[in-house]
């Protein structure tokens, strides 16, 4: 992004555009030799028909730093799993596929259940916290990485800007957060960050006053970027929604465990894009809406864990201040993209914030009739301690999986 500014409590990395990648590749061969590095990729078998995971696996295959790469492949079937299989088979890391809907999972999410620790029926958490026991349980690494399957602006630059930052014995960090610009050919993105968390955060501190938490969220410019890295003691203590929340609640679990000065946040790419949500106007159990009901949840629920106080009035306080800074930053937006010759959807873009000024509001009664209902993973501490030959168990069913 061509800067250079600290402006939140949470470390930047810029890119200067200076230092060629290969020399950072290099420090990073010689990083993986003292804490080995893995790449977590969660991906659900659609992705598998996608030109950009074809591209993805040719420019990890060139990576010269990788200890192991794990695939988390959900809502996939035999057919599916055998397709990641072949494609992945070009790699010359070490590389497991996870099969989610495959028997061995099934009787290792059984075990676990048997035990008491329930996982819930949703994919979309379960899928990535399944990677995070393997890569524990697998003992290949001591920092991990991961990004999703779908991205189309995917290179050798993005991965290693992620992991350096961990990965490096200079420095102290223990969690890094990818950033970057989102759009496309023809007009900015990142629709749920611009229109939704940055001014539902500004928001909530007009009406609560100054906290830290939302001084820490507002300190990300891309809090709900997929991508991260972190040293992979990390995983074993965090506890991650099973839903749209994931991002905020992976970002909520580093802020209670780690001080400020262990966190970062690094620029990754120029120009960022991969597939997109629709914004499902008519049904908040779909696309972006539902995406933002959770985001929203999430949001209040760390919140309220940090004693703040929430009744119906104050809902709706906040979904009238949300909705007025929301078209604030919309008119701030339109000016610049068409100052920077990209499209701009005025009415759509009005139409989403109505939405998701509703779903604010909806987010907070669903919180205030069921404080309990925001759906959180157990730990892998909590789940190694419970059942110690489980990552062995899993270790195996895996390989086996993968061997046949």
């Amino acid at each position: 992004m061509g800067d250079f500014y600290q402006n939140s409590c949470v470390t930047t990395f810029h890119n200067f555009k200076h230092r060629p990648i290969a020399d950072m590749e290099q420090e990073l061969i010689q990083c993986n030799n003292l804490q080995p590095i893995s790449l977590i990729i969660p991906m659900p078998g659609s992705d598998l028909a996608r030109p950009a995971l074809k591209n993805m696996v040719q420019v990890i295959k060139e990576i010269p730093y990788l200890n192991q790469v794990v695939v988390g492949l959900e809502a996939a079937n035999a057919a599916d799993f055998n397709q990641a299989r072949e494609i992945f088979s070009e790699l010359p890391q070490h590389h497991q596929i996870i099969w989610n809907e495959g028997p061995g999972m099934k009787n290792l999410q059984f075990r676990i259940n048997e035990a008491n620790i329930q996982l819930g029926n949703s994919n979309l958490g379960k899928n990535l916290w399944f990677c995070f026991g393997y890569a524990l349980a697998s003992q290949k690494a001591d920092v991990v990485a991961m990004h999703g399957a779908d991205i189309i602006t995917y290179n050798r630059e993005f991965l290693a800007r992620l992991i350096y930052p961990v990965a490096t014995p200079g420095f102290n960090y223990r969690f890094c957060k990818g950033y970057y610009f989102r759009a496309d050919d023809t007009k900015i993105n990142g629709r749920m960050v611009r229109l939704l968390v940055t001014p539902l955060l500004r928001s909530l501190k007009r009406i609560l006053g100054p906290l830290d938490y939302l001084d820490y969220l507002d300190g990300f410019r891309y809090a709900l970027s997929g991508e991260c890295a972190m040293q992979a003691d990390v995983l074993n203590s965090i506890r991650i929604p099973n839903d749209w929340g994931l991002e905020l609640g992976m970002l909520a679990e580093v802020y209670k465990n780690y001080t400020l000065n262990r966190i970062c946040q690094v620029e990754i790419a120029d120009r960022y894009d991969h597939k997109h949500h629709t914004e499902s106007f008519d049904n908040q159990e779909k696309g972006l809406s539902k995406m933002s009901i959770d985001i929203a949840r999430i949001i209040f629920s760390k919140l309220a864990s940090e004693g703040c106080v929430f009744n119906e009035g104050l809902f709706r306080s906040i979904k009238a201040t949300y909705q007025t800074i929301a078209f604030e930053i919309l008119e701030q937006y339109q000016n610049d993209a068409v100052m920077n010759g990209y499209a701009f959807d005025r009415f759509k873009e009005e139409r989403l914030v109505d939405l998701l000024s509703r779903n604010v509001y909806q987010a907070g009664v669903n919180f205030l009739s069921n404080p309990n209902m925001v759906p959180g993973l157990p730990s892998w501490k909590r789940v190694f301690s419970t059942l110690p030959d489980i990552g062995e168990e899993f270790v195996l069913l895996v390989k086996k999986e993968n061997e046949k």
